[in-house]
């Protein structure tokens, strides 16, 4: 089975492609919601396959620390803990050890850290990492990295890429799951010649995938839309690319046109608990005030289950009362939106009209086009 077939070159860098795992297929670009927990918060299994849910993320760091990774091998892995019989990928926990734990001291052999649930301390290293997702069982499994800060100085970022090629190399000699495809995560900050010394060092060690991490970190978006105009030129044509944290309309669409092929961020979800619907036009924000008496679906013409039987007066009453099924509803709205708007992409690069469609989104947001650079 080829793991990953590229079927059209479209307009620029963009691509459809299709990614073959033990559960199913994906076709590409895609949008990946995150399970942190083996869940998509409030999000069940069956509606997350209703609007068009391809493959789900889950957290390394999070599950490893709780219920633990030997609990969720011994109930199957996660496909068989969570009741999802789609493609599941798997981060390494890099990022959450920087971005989360407590006291943590790196070395070069891997990380040292305290909990951010209770304080215990913990160590993760390459092969530790790779362990802990064998374990879990994912179709597709990362390497451990380590995800400089935004900013940082460039001999901050330079360390971090030497760092995260020699754990990629330690990470790929301890994998030993036939069934998984593990990437190489590249890093370099927003540095063009890092990016290219990360790129062509995880190339040479030939992974069924490249992510490129470190972006989305708090650069402003002009620096990440550069940032990958560099980057991707650097990785192969035949293996799939990962931009990981993204997930707004206009990261998403400026992605695929620069090359990327599947994204992950918890943005959708997170924002809908706060009472955020994502539109073609914009954000609203459902809680507000100006909602009360509004009888309109959250989104004019939208076909998910919430915009077909629920008007915003009514969830943002909900929202006011406290109600959980606010939150689901906006979930299931948010998600939609996402995969409804990745399939379009793909129907133009399909049709060779991917260059219309971003142009017209961008006149919809009032905003000039991005510049891109071939």
């Amino acid at each position: 089975m080829k793991f990953f077939e590229l079927k059209k070159k479209g307009e620029n860098r963009a691509r459809l492609g299709v990614i073959r795992t033990p559960h199913g297929e994906i076709q590409t670009p895609v949008f990946m919601p995150v399970g942190t927990q083996a869940s998509v918060k409030t999000m069940t299994p069956e509606e997350l396959k209703e609007i068009g849910t391809q493959i789900i993320l889950s957290n390394t760091y999070h599950l490893y620390l709780r219920p633990g990774a030997d609990i969720v091998a011994n109930a199957g892995g996660l496909h068989s803990f969570m009741n999802w019989d789609r493609a599941i990928l798997t981060d390494s926990g890099g990022f959450q050890v920087f971005s989360l734990a407590k006291l943590r001291e790196i070395d070069d052999d891997g990380v040292s850290f305290r909990s951010h649930l209770d304080g215990s301390k913990h160590r993760l290293s390459p092969e530790i990492s790779i362990g802990v997702q064998e374990k879990l069982g994912a179709d597709i499994i990362m390497s451990f990295d380590e995800c400089p800060p935004y900013p940082a100085s460039k001999e901050e970022v330079r360390a971090a890429v030497n760092r995260t090629s020699k754990w990629a190399e330690r990470g790929k000699k301890f994998h030993s799951r036939k069934d998984q495809a593990l990437f190489g995560i590249v890093q370099g900050g927003v540095f063009g010649d890092l990016r290219e010394q990360s790129a062509k060092d995880l190339v040479s060690m030939d992974f069924p995938g490249y992510s490129i991490g470190g972006l989305s970190v708090g650069e402003p978006a002009d620096l990440m839309y550069e940032t990958l105009d560099y980057t991707v030129p650097h990785l192969p044509e035949d293996k799939p690319r990962y931009l990981m944290g993204v997930g707004t309309l206009d990261y998403l669409l400026e992605g695929v046109f620069r090359g990327v092929d599947m994204f992950d961020c918890v943005f959708p979800t997170r924002v809908a608990r706060k009472g955020t619907a994502i539109t073609r036009e914009g954000k609203i924000v459902v809680r507000n005030a100006t909602y009360a008496s509004d009888l309109r679906p959250v989104e004019e013409g939208c076909t998910c289950y919430t915009c077909q039987n629920y008007t915003r007066s009514y969830i943002r009453h909900l929202f006011k009362a406290g109600e959980i099924l606010a939150l689901r509803l906006l979930s299931i709205h948010n998600l939609h939106v996402l995969h409804t708007f990745m399939a379009e992409i793909r129907e133009h690069i399909k049709n060779n009209t991917l260059t219309d469609f971003r142009e017209e989104f961008w006149e919809r947001q009032g905003l000039p086009v991005p510049e891109y650079k071939s």
